[in-house]
Protein backbone atom coordinates (compact mmCIF):
# COMPACT_ATOMS: atom_id res chain seq x y z
CA UNK A 1 0.00 0.00 0.00
CA UNK A 2 -0.75 2.63 -1.48
CA UNK A 3 -2.04 1.87 -4.69
CA UNK A 4 -1.26 5.12 -5.93
CA UNK A 5 2.58 3.76 -6.12
CA UNK A 6 1.46 1.48 -9.52
CA UNK A 7 -0.60 4.06 -11.22
CA UNK A 8 -0.34 3.18 -15.09
CA UNK A 9 -1.99 2.64 -18.53
CA UNK A 10 -5.44 0.69 -16.58
CA UNK A 11 -5.88 4.11 -14.65
CA UNK A 12 -5.64 6.23 -17.79
CA UNK A 13 -7.93 4.34 -19.63
CA UNK A 14 -10.44 4.95 -17.34
CA UNK A 15 -10.51 8.34 -16.43
CA UNK A 16 -9.80 9.13 -20.15
CA UNK A 17 -13.34 7.27 -20.50
CA UNK A 18 -14.89 9.97 -18.19
CA UNK A 19 -13.07 12.92 -20.05
CA UNK A 20 -14.43 11.74 -23.11
CA UNK A 21 -18.07 12.17 -21.92
CA UNK A 22 -17.27 15.39 -19.98
CA UNK A 23 -19.97 13.41 -17.50
CA UNK A 24 -18.26 13.91 -13.82
CA UNK A 25 -21.20 12.92 -11.99
CA UNK A 26 -22.39 9.82 -10.89
CA UNK A 27 -26.28 10.35 -11.30
CA UNK A 28 -27.59 11.36 -14.09
CA UNK A 29 -27.05 12.95 -17.93
CA UNK A 30 -27.53 9.57 -19.04
CA UNK A 31 -27.81 10.48 -22.64
CA UNK A 32 -24.61 11.66 -22.44
CA UNK A 33 -22.61 9.30 -20.96
CA UNK A 34 -21.82 7.01 -24.15
CA UNK A 35 -22.39 4.09 -21.67
CA UNK A 36 -20.00 4.69 -19.51
CA UNK A 37 -21.00 4.51 -15.56
CA UNK A 38 -17.72 4.04 -13.52
CA UNK A 39 -19.69 4.26 -10.27
CA UNK A 40 -21.89 1.42 -10.84
CA UNK A 41 -19.01 -0.85 -12.38
CA UNK A 42 -17.11 0.04 -9.74
CA UNK A 43 -19.90 -1.03 -7.49
CA UNK A 44 -20.08 -4.48 -9.21
CA UNK A 45 -16.13 -5.15 -8.72
CA UNK A 46 -16.34 -4.32 -5.55
CA UNK A 47 -19.57 -6.85 -4.58
CA UNK A 48 -17.61 -9.96 -6.61
CA UNK A 49 -14.58 -9.35 -4.72
CA UNK A 50 -16.08 -8.99 -1.17
CA UNK A 51 -18.66 -11.40 -1.82
CA UNK A 52 -21.26 -8.97 -0.66
CA UNK A 53 -24.86 -8.90 -2.09
CA UNK A 54 -24.48 -5.07 -1.70
CA UNK A 55 -22.27 -2.02 -2.30
CA UNK A 56 -22.64 1.77 -1.81
CA UNK A 57 -19.62 3.97 -2.90
CA UNK A 58 -19.53 7.03 -1.02
CA UNK A 59 -17.15 9.83 -0.76
CA UNK A 60 -14.76 8.62 2.14
CA UNK A 61 -13.77 6.03 4.55
CA UNK A 62 -15.12 8.61 7.05
CA UNK A 63 -18.38 9.13 5.10
CA UNK A 64 -18.82 5.03 4.53
CA UNK A 65 -18.73 5.16 8.53
CA UNK A 66 -21.90 7.86 9.16
CA UNK A 67 -23.85 6.68 6.36
CA UNK A 68 -23.19 2.51 7.75
CA UNK A 69 -24.29 3.81 10.92
CA UNK A 70 -27.46 5.91 10.04
CA UNK A 71 -28.61 2.97 7.38
CA UNK A 72 -28.48 0.92 10.55
CA UNK A 73 -30.52 3.29 12.71
CA UNK A 74 -27.87 4.21 14.80
CA UNK A 75 -28.74 8.20 15.96
CA UNK A 76 -29.16 10.55 18.60
CA UNK A 77 -28.07 8.95 22.58
CA UNK A 78 -26.79 5.45 20.91
CA UNK A 79 -23.29 4.44 22.39
CA UNK A 80 -21.11 2.68 19.71
CA UNK A 81 -18.11 0.98 21.02
CA UNK A 82 -15.24 1.60 19.00
CA UNK A 83 -11.38 0.80 19.64
CA UNK A 84 -8.81 3.20 21.39
CA UNK A 85 -6.42 2.56 18.45
CA UNK A 86 -8.23 3.78 15.07
CA UNK A 87 -7.99 6.96 13.45
CA UNK A 88 -9.92 10.08 14.84
CA UNK A 89 -12.84 9.16 11.76
CA UNK A 90 -13.84 6.65 14.22
CA UNK A 91 -15.07 9.25 16.51
CA UNK A 92 -16.09 11.93 14.21
CA UNK A 93 -18.62 9.49 12.07
CA UNK A 94 -19.93 8.62 15.14
CA UNK A 95 -20.73 11.84 16.39
CA UNK A 96 -21.67 13.60 13.42
CA UNK A 97 -25.09 11.46 14.06
CA UNK A 98 -25.38 12.58 17.60
CA UNK A 99 -24.60 8.95 19.25
CA UNK A 100 -21.71 8.47 22.07
CA UNK A 101 -18.10 6.76 21.04
CA UNK A 102 -17.66 4.55 23.91
CA UNK A 103 -13.82 3.65 23.75
CA UNK A 104 -12.35 0.37 24.79
CA UNK A 105 -9.19 -1.12 25.41
CA UNK A 106 -7.56 -3.40 22.48
CA UNK A 107 -5.59 -6.74 23.07
CA UNK A 108 -2.48 -8.31 21.16
CA UNK A 109 -4.24 -8.24 18.02
CA UNK A 110 -4.27 -4.35 18.17
CA UNK A 111 -8.02 -4.36 17.61
CA UNK A 112 -10.91 -4.39 19.94
CA UNK A 113 -10.31 -6.89 23.11
CA UNK A 114 -13.76 -9.01 23.37
CA UNK A 115 -13.73 -8.75 27.33
CA UNK A 116 -13.45 -5.17 27.25
CA UNK A 117 -16.03 -5.08 24.64
CA UNK A 118 -18.74 -7.26 26.64
CA UNK A 119 -17.86 -5.12 29.50
CA UNK A 120 -19.01 -1.77 27.91
CA UNK A 121 -21.77 -2.91 26.83
CA UNK A 122 -25.18 -0.68 27.97
CA UNK A 123 -28.88 -0.35 27.57
CA UNK A 124 -27.88 2.40 25.07
CA UNK A 125 -25.17 0.13 22.89
CA UNK A 126 -26.76 0.11 19.88
CA UNK A 127 -23.45 -1.23 17.94
CA UNK A 128 -19.89 -2.28 18.53
CA UNK A 129 -17.53 -1.13 15.77
CA UNK A 130 -13.98 -3.08 14.99
CA UNK A 131 -11.39 -1.29 13.59
CA UNK A 132 -9.45 -3.40 11.64
CA UNK A 133 -6.27 -1.57 11.77
CA UNK A 134 -2.93 -1.52 9.72
CA UNK A 135 -4.88 -4.69 7.35
CA UNK A 136 -5.22 -7.28 9.99
CA UNK A 137 -8.14 -8.40 12.54
CA UNK A 138 -9.60 -8.78 16.42
CA UNK A 139 -11.13 -12.13 16.76
CA UNK A 140 -13.88 -11.98 14.94
CA UNK A 141 -15.61 -15.01 16.28
CA UNK A 142 -15.97 -13.82 19.57
CA UNK A 143 -17.16 -9.93 18.40
CA UNK A 144 -19.79 -11.93 16.59
CA UNK A 145 -20.76 -14.28 19.10
CA UNK A 146 -21.09 -10.87 21.45
CA UNK A 147 -23.36 -8.50 19.18
CA UNK A 148 -25.54 -11.84 18.57
CA UNK A 149 -25.91 -12.16 22.77
CA UNK A 150 -26.67 -8.78 23.57
CA UNK A 151 -28.83 -7.74 19.73
CA UNK A 152 -26.10 -5.42 18.98
CA UNK A 153 -25.48 -4.25 14.96
CA UNK A 154 -21.28 -5.38 14.40
CA UNK A 155 -20.03 -2.84 12.02
CA UNK A 156 -16.62 -3.55 10.40
CA UNK A 157 -14.25 -0.63 9.65
CA UNK A 158 -12.22 -2.51 6.87
CA UNK A 159 -10.34 0.68 6.05
CA UNK A 160 -6.43 -0.31 6.21
CA UNK A 161 -7.73 -4.16 5.35
CA UNK A 162 -8.97 -4.81 2.20
CA UNK A 163 -7.49 -8.09 0.86
CA UNK A 164 -7.85 -9.72 4.47
CA UNK A 165 -9.51 -12.12 5.43
CA UNK A 166 -11.31 -14.42 8.08
CA UNK A 167 -12.41 -18.26 7.68
CA UNK A 168 -12.71 -17.33 4.40
CA UNK A 169 -14.95 -14.55 4.37
CA UNK A 170 -13.66 -11.44 3.04
CA UNK A 171 -13.12 -8.15 5.85
CA UNK A 172 -15.89 -5.98 5.72
CA UNK A 173 -18.22 -8.33 5.03
CA UNK A 174 -18.41 -10.07 8.40
CA UNK A 175 -20.75 -7.83 10.29
CA UNK A 176 -23.83 -6.17 9.13
CA UNK A 177 -22.31 -3.42 7.42
CA UNK A 178 -18.34 -3.01 6.67
CA UNK A 179 -16.51 0.26 5.54
CA UNK A 180 -13.80 1.07 3.26
CA UNK A 181 -11.59 3.98 2.77
CA UNK A 182 -10.23 4.36 -0.92
CA UNK A 183 -8.01 7.63 0.01
CA UNK A 184 -4.63 8.57 -1.48
CA UNK A 185 -2.87 6.24 0.88
CA UNK A 186 -5.13 3.11 0.72
CA UNK A 187 -4.29 -0.44 -1.05
CA UNK A 188 -6.48 0.23 -3.68
CA UNK A 189 -7.24 4.39 -4.34
CA UNK A 190 -10.02 6.27 -5.54
CA UNK A 191 -8.05 9.85 -4.91
CA UNK A 192 -10.78 10.27 -2.49
CA UNK A 193 -13.44 7.78 -1.80
CA UNK A 194 -15.34 5.04 0.36
CA UNK A 195 -17.60 2.39 0.54
CA UNK A 196 -20.65 0.56 2.63
CA UNK A 197 -20.84 -3.31 1.91
CA UNK A 198 -23.77 -5.21 3.22
CA UNK A 199 -25.89 -7.94 2.23
CA UNK A 200 -28.93 -6.63 4.30
CA UNK A 201 -31.48 -5.49 1.28
CA UNK A 202 -32.90 -2.77 3.88
CA UNK A 203 -29.60 -1.13 5.09
CA UNK A 204 -27.98 -1.00 1.71
CA UNK A 205 -31.25 0.92 0.29
CA UNK A 206 -30.99 3.19 2.84
CA UNK A 207 -27.66 4.01 2.48
CA UNK A 208 -28.10 4.33 -1.10
CA UNK A 209 -30.71 7.23 -0.48
CA UNK A 210 -29.19 8.60 2.51
CA UNK A 211 -25.79 9.47 0.67
CA UNK A 212 -27.46 11.38 -2.03
CA UNK A 213 -29.35 13.37 0.12
CA UNK A 214 -32.58 11.02 0.46
CA UNK A 215 -33.06 10.72 -3.38
CA UNK A 216 -34.97 7.29 -3.83
CA UNK A 217 -33.06 6.63 -7.03
CA UNK A 218 -36.31 5.38 -8.37
CA UNK A 219 -37.15 6.54 -12.08
CA UNK A 220 -35.17 7.95 -15.34
CA UNK A 221 -35.55 11.67 -14.62
CA UNK A 222 -33.75 12.99 -11.65
CA UNK A 223 -36.20 15.44 -11.31
CA UNK A 224 -38.69 13.67 -10.41
CA UNK A 225 -37.10 11.48 -7.65
CA UNK A 226 -38.67 11.53 -4.20
CA UNK A 227 -36.90 12.12 -1.13
CA UNK A 228 -38.37 8.98 1.44
CA UNK A 229 -36.21 10.59 4.37
CA UNK A 230 -33.28 13.51 5.20
CA UNK A 231 -30.28 12.54 3.30
CA UNK A 232 -26.89 14.23 2.97
CA UNK A 233 -24.24 14.40 -0.16
CA UNK A 234 -21.52 11.68 -0.02
CA UNK A 235 -21.60 10.99 -3.12
CA UNK A 236 -18.47 9.55 -4.94
CA UNK A 237 -17.56 11.55 -8.79
CA UNK A 238 -17.21 9.19 -11.97
CA UNK A 239 -13.37 10.59 -12.18
CA UNK A 240 -12.63 9.20 -9.07
CA UNK A 241 -14.62 5.70 -9.29
CA UNK A 242 -12.82 5.11 -12.91
CA UNK A 243 -9.74 5.21 -10.77
CA UNK A 244 -10.79 2.98 -8.12
CA UNK A 245 -12.15 0.89 -11.00
CA UNK A 246 -8.76 0.14 -12.94
CA UNK A 247 -7.17 -0.36 -8.63
CA UNK A 248 -9.81 -2.64 -7.38
CA UNK A 249 -8.94 -4.76 -10.73
CA UNK A 250 -5.34 -5.14 -9.58
CA UNK A 251 -5.98 -5.84 -6.10
CA UNK A 252 -4.89 -9.27 -6.82
CA UNK A 253 -1.53 -8.05 -7.95
CA UNK A 254 -1.35 -5.19 -5.02
CA UNK A 255 -1.90 -7.99 -2.13
CA UNK A 256 0.82 -10.06 -4.02
CA UNK A 257 3.47 -7.27 -3.73
CA UNK A 258 2.36 -6.54 -0.71
CA UNK A 259 2.68 -10.04 1.11
CA UNK A 260 6.09 -10.66 -0.71
CA UNK A 261 7.66 -7.90 0.74
CA UNK A 262 5.71 -8.34 4.07
CA UNK A 263 7.51 -11.86 4.50
CA UNK A 264 10.97 -10.68 3.82
CA UNK A 265 10.86 -8.32 6.33
CA UNK A 266 8.80 -10.16 9.16
CA UNK A 267 11.57 -12.86 8.20
CA UNK A 268 14.28 -11.11 9.03
CA UNK A 269 12.78 -9.97 12.08
CA UNK A 270 11.94 -12.97 13.50
CA UNK A 271 15.88 -13.53 14.03
CA UNK A 272 15.85 -11.06 17.27
CA UNK A 273 14.41 -12.53 20.06
CA UNK A 274 12.90 -10.19 21.69
CA UNK A 275 10.85 -9.13 18.58
CA UNK A 276 7.41 -10.70 18.62
CA UNK A 277 4.26 -10.32 16.15
CA UNK A 278 1.05 -9.00 16.41
CA UNK A 279 -1.63 -11.49 16.87
CA UNK A 280 -3.47 -12.71 14.02
CA UNK A 281 -6.66 -15.30 15.02
CA UNK A 282 -6.59 -18.86 13.90
CA UNK A 283 -8.66 -18.31 10.52
CA UNK A 284 -7.25 -14.87 9.88
CA UNK A 285 -5.06 -13.77 7.14
CA UNK A 286 -3.80 -9.97 6.78
CA UNK A 287 -3.85 -7.78 3.82
CA UNK A 288 -0.07 -7.27 4.71
CA UNK A 289 -0.23 -3.83 4.20
CA UNK A 290 1.60 -3.20 7.55
CA UNK A 291 4.14 -5.07 9.24
CA UNK A 292 3.59 -4.96 13.17
CA UNK A 293 5.90 -5.91 15.99
CA UNK A 294 6.10 -5.44 19.27
CA UNK A 295 9.43 -4.50 21.70
CA UNK A 296 9.91 -5.47 25.14
CA UNK A 297 8.61 -2.43 26.56
CA UNK A 298 7.57 1.20 26.01
CA UNK A 299 11.03 2.55 26.22
CA UNK A 300 12.58 0.10 23.81
CA UNK A 301 9.27 0.97 21.11
CA UNK A 302 10.45 4.91 21.39
CA UNK A 303 14.40 4.32 21.15
CA UNK A 304 13.63 1.56 18.49
CA UNK A 305 11.60 3.87 16.78
CA UNK A 306 14.01 6.69 16.77
CA UNK A 307 16.73 4.41 15.23
CA UNK A 308 14.63 3.41 12.61
CA UNK A 309 14.10 7.16 11.62
CA UNK A 310 17.85 7.44 11.80
CA UNK A 311 18.49 4.56 10.06
CA UNK A 312 16.35 6.00 6.87
CA UNK A 313 13.62 3.37 7.45
CA UNK A 314 10.59 5.49 6.65
CA UNK A 315 6.95 4.59 6.66
CA UNK A 316 7.53 2.58 11.00
CA UNK A 317 5.01 4.13 13.33
CA UNK A 318 5.30 4.60 17.28
CA UNK A 319 1.39 5.15 17.72
CA UNK A 320 1.68 5.95 21.57
CA UNK A 321 2.43 9.37 20.71
CA UNK A 322 0.85 9.77 17.41
CA UNK A 323 -2.34 12.67 17.82
CA UNK A 324 -4.15 11.00 14.60
CA UNK A 325 -4.47 7.17 15.58
CA UNK A 326 -4.39 6.67 19.50
CA UNK A 327 -6.58 7.80 22.41
CA UNK A 328 -4.03 9.52 24.30
CA UNK A 329 -3.36 12.59 22.14
CA UNK A 330 -7.02 13.21 21.26
CA UNK A 331 -7.32 16.39 23.37
CA UNK A 332 -10.06 17.32 21.04
CA UNK A 333 -12.52 15.46 21.61
CA UNK A 334 -11.71 14.90 26.07
CA UNK A 335 -12.09 18.40 25.36
CA UNK A 336 -14.95 18.51 23.04
CA UNK A 337 -13.38 21.20 21.46
CA UNK A 338 -15.95 21.84 18.49
CA UNK A 339 -17.00 24.53 15.91
CA UNK A 340 -20.63 23.97 16.89
CA UNK A 341 -22.35 22.97 20.19
CA UNK A 342 -21.98 19.73 21.28
CA UNK A 343 -25.60 17.83 22.52
CA UNK A 344 -26.03 17.79 26.39
CA UNK A 345 -26.41 13.88 26.25
CA UNK A 346 -23.25 13.62 23.82
CA UNK A 347 -21.25 15.64 26.43
CA UNK A 348 -22.82 13.49 29.42
CA UNK A 349 -22.06 10.35 27.71
CA UNK A 350 -18.24 11.53 26.68
CA UNK A 351 -17.33 12.71 30.81
CA UNK A 352 -15.91 9.18 31.43
CA UNK A 353 -13.12 10.28 28.78
CA UNK A 354 -11.67 13.02 31.56
CA UNK A 355 -10.84 9.85 33.68
CA UNK A 356 -10.61 6.87 32.42
CA UNK A 357 -6.87 5.09 31.66
CA UNK A 358 -6.59 2.73 29.13
CA UNK A 359 -3.83 0.87 30.81
CA UNK A 360 -4.27 -2.56 28.19
CA UNK A 361 -4.12 -0.63 24.99
CA UNK A 362 -1.25 1.33 26.47
CA UNK A 363 0.84 -2.03 27.20
CA UNK A 364 0.17 -2.75 23.81
CA UNK A 365 0.51 0.32 22.01
CA UNK A 366 3.35 1.30 23.91
CA UNK A 367 5.47 -1.32 22.89
CA UNK A 368 3.99 -1.58 19.45
CA UNK A 369 5.60 -0.42 16.05
CA UNK A 370 3.63 -0.94 12.62
CA UNK A 371 5.68 -0.28 9.63
CA UNK A 372 4.06 0.79 6.30
CA UNK A 373 4.20 -1.95 3.21
CA UNK A 374 5.03 -0.55 -0.02
CA UNK A 375 3.95 -1.29 -3.81
CA UNK A 376 7.06 0.08 -5.38
CA UNK A 377 9.72 -1.49 -3.91
CA UNK A 378 12.14 -3.42 -5.96
CA UNK A 379 13.27 -7.09 -3.85
CA UNK A 380 16.47 -5.60 -3.44
CA UNK A 381 15.78 -2.40 -1.82
CA UNK A 382 13.11 -4.68 0.70
CA UNK A 383 16.14 -6.65 1.56
CA UNK A 384 18.49 -3.72 2.06
CA UNK A 385 15.53 -2.52 4.19
CA UNK A 386 15.68 -5.50 6.22
CA UNK A 387 19.26 -5.06 6.91
CA UNK A 388 18.89 -1.77 8.01
CA UNK A 389 15.82 -2.39 10.41
CA UNK A 390 17.19 -5.57 11.95
CA UNK A 391 20.67 -3.42 12.72
CA UNK A 392 18.69 -0.37 14.38
CA UNK A 393 16.56 -2.46 16.57
CA UNK A 394 19.96 -4.71 17.46
CA UNK A 395 21.94 -1.76 18.26
CA UNK A 396 19.10 0.04 20.59
CA UNK A 397 18.94 -3.26 22.35
CA UNK A 398 22.43 -3.77 23.09
CA UNK A 399 22.29 -0.05 24.20
CA UNK A 400 19.56 -0.79 26.60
Amino acid sequence: MPGFELFGSAERKEVHDVLETGVLMRYGFDGMRNSHWKAKELESELSNVLQSDYVQLVSSGTAAVSVALAAAGVGAGDEVIMPTFTFVASFEAIMMLGAIPVLVDIDDTLALSPKAVEEAITPKTKAIMIVQMCGSMGDMSALQDISKRHDLLLIEDACQAIGGSYQGKPLGSIGDLGCFSFDFVKTVTCGEGGAVITSNKNYYTHADHYSDHGHDHIGLDRGVETHPFLGYNFRISELHAAVGLAQVRRLPEFLSIQKANHNILRTALSEIPEVTFRTVPDGGVESYAFLSFFLPDLELARKASKSLKEAGVDGCFHYYDNNWHYVRKWEHLKELKSLYPIAAEVKTGLEYLKTKTFVKSDHYIGRNISCLIKLSWTEAEVKERAKKMVKAIKDTLIVA
